[in-house]
């Protein structure tokens, strides 16, 4: 398991685990950033990352990114 920022652009992952306190994991389920959906990093500038998930392209910064577990 490792980061979601640490994911090589154009490559396919599972989420594995959401971490963050309780107001944090709510937000990034409601971003779809959920237990076993797939996501893809699309673009990585200055650290925040640009990414595909449920279908949706969704920026999340290099702080939240490194709550998702991959």
């Amino acid at each position: 398991m490792m980061p979601l920022n640490l994911a090589s652009v154009g490559e396919d992952n599972i989420i594995r685990k959401v971490g963050g306190n309780s107001e944090v994991r709510q937000h990034l389920e409601t971003l779809g950033f959920v237990v076993g959906a797939r996501v893809q990093v699309v673009a990585q500038t200055g650290g925040n990352l640009i990414v595909n998930v449920k279908e949706s392209r969704v920026a999340v910064s290099r702080e939240m990114a490194q709550k998702i577990m991959i």
